[in-house]
């Protein structure tokens, strides 16, 4: 894969279900473009059926995962370049391991993750103080505590959306567009200032 001349890429790792043009992956992509960054999708298939509450197939999605977006990206040289990591659900799993497995190997500019509904296998990956993380008080894929306490343990910002489900949506549908615009106005100023 070939890349232009930007020193900014952001790398968007979506969830099993939960394509790039669903609105949790949709506007940061478009938050993104408008600092610079070029975008680049990493898209996955070949997933087994019933995966949540199965840990083996969870764990097989993860591998089939990891493996396409190594594919996907071995082309790319990430050195000298600032790296934004968009990822949701098993996405977050995925784009911490390929983090810590793959972009430790380059002399990059920086590393900053968005994580968007991660998964409990997520905290296996993340690194301390890299990113913020979303999550919603009724998602069913992670326990709301166990997920504060991995955030705090590693020093993660977190914004947590009350009564909200895995795509951090309500079921109310002027509640949820009114919550899409505050994570939408957090990512956005964490894009323009990881340190605000």
């Amino acid at each position: 894969m070939t890349i232009n001349n930007s020193q900014k890429i952001a790398l968007i790792f979506p969830g099993l279900g939960y394509n790039c043009d669903k609105p949790l992956l949709y506007y940061p992509k478009k938050i993104a473009v408008s600092y610079g960054y070029q975008i680049i999708e990493i898209n996955y298939s070949g997933f087994p059926s019933n995966v949540k509450g199965n840990k083996e197939k969870m764990e097989l999605c993860f591998n089939i995962a990891f493996e396409q977006a190594k594919t996907r990206l071995s082309s790319i040289d990430f050195n000298n370049k600032d790296i934004l990591i968009i990822g949701k659900s098993i996405g977050t799993a995925v784009a911490a391991a390929y983090a810590s497995k793959i972009l430790c190997s380059f002399t990059t500019k920086e590393i900053r993750f968005i994580y968007l509904t991660p998964v409990e296998q997520s905290f296996n990956y993340m690194r301390p103080s890299s990113g913020i993380v979303f999550h919603g008080t009724s998602d069913p894929w992670i326990n709301t505590p166990v997920l504060v306490k991995n955030c705090e343990n590693l020093n993660l910002p977190l914004f947590i959306t009350k009564d909200s489900n895995h795509s951090l949506e309500t079921g109310n549908l002027v509640t949820d567009i009114e919550n899409l615009g505050k994570i939408m106005g957090r990512i956005d100023a964490y894009i323009q200032n990881p340190k605000s």
